[in-house]
């Protein structure tokens, strides 16, 4: 077993330092607010910038925060002790988002609205606590899953970055875990005990991401080489054969 660990934390963290470098998502003396969702994956990601942040060759703060919005069962209490305990404080914001994304009120798609105003807060406490940069929990199957959404449902081809700037650069998001496969976050997560909370949305599994998150793990089934591929398309992107419109095509000569 503990070869096991010990080659899965290898790997998890060879996965996480190839795209911080790659990415350039973490610099000297930058404070980093780390947004926690109470799963697995936002766990693995404080667990893992915690560890960076004790042996990396550059001194960096994080902030991790989370985002209770409003459901009844809330966990933010536990998750709170858990993060002092573990690592030394957590900022918790309560809101009414997810309640109000699910009222009558809302003419939108419940997970959009509560994403977007959660993602709002989120801007929000990074400019009131100083933070340059938020890192989010998504990974390399989200990445993915992020891609098929937008075509089955937005009819564009596009996808969650790695790092993405906002406001003229003042601010930046970063995912670390956007190299690590979602299995190998779970199983790092087990392996060395960390709690994941369970999520209290009623639309929890009944999300367009769920629906081509089944699509994808038929096609992965069938072919083992099959995500590998997918994931090194949005790097290999052949412009010359997509559609494109001319606009200039019944253009009148003058």
């Amino acid at each position: 077993m503990r070869g096991v660990k010990t080659g899965l934390k290898k790997r998890v963290y060879h996965a996480v330092g190839k795209a911080i470098h790659e990415w350039g998502m973490i610099h000297e003396n930058d404070r980093i607010l780390v947004g926690l969702s109470g799963g697995m994956d936002s766990q693995v990601m404080l667990n893992i910038l915690s560890g960076l942040q004790k042996k990396a060759p550059i001194a960096f703060d994080i902030l991790p925060v989370y985002i209770d919005a409003g459901f009844e069962g809330s966990f933010a209490k536990e998750l709170k002790h858990y993060v002092e305990m573990a690592y030394g404080g957590l900022k918790i914001d309560y809101k009414d988002y997810g309640v109000l994304a699910h009222s009558s009120e809302n003419r939108e798609n419940p997970c959009f609205l509560c994403s977007r105003l959660r993602r709002k807060r989120l801007f929000e406490i990074a400019q009131e606590t100083h933070c340059k940069k938020i890192a989010l929990g998504h990974n390399k199957d989200d990445i993915i899953e992020t891609l098929f959404i937008n075509m089955c449902y937005a009819g564009k081809i596009g996808t969650m970055k790695p790092m993405q700037s906002f406001f003229n650069g003042d601010l930046d998001i970063i995912r670390p875990l956007s190299y690590v496969e979602k299995k190998d976050i779970v199983r790092f997560g087990q392996l060395n005990d960390l709690p994941e909370f369970k999520n209290n949305c009623p639309s929890a599994n009944k999300t367009k991401r769920s629906e081509i998150r089944g699509l994808l793990e038929t096609l992965y089934k069938h072919n083992k080489h099959i995500k590998g591929n997918l994931f090194r398309s949005m790097h290999n992107v052949a412009v010359d054969y997509l559609l494109e419109v001319k606009h200039d095509r019944h253009s009148k000569s003058t």
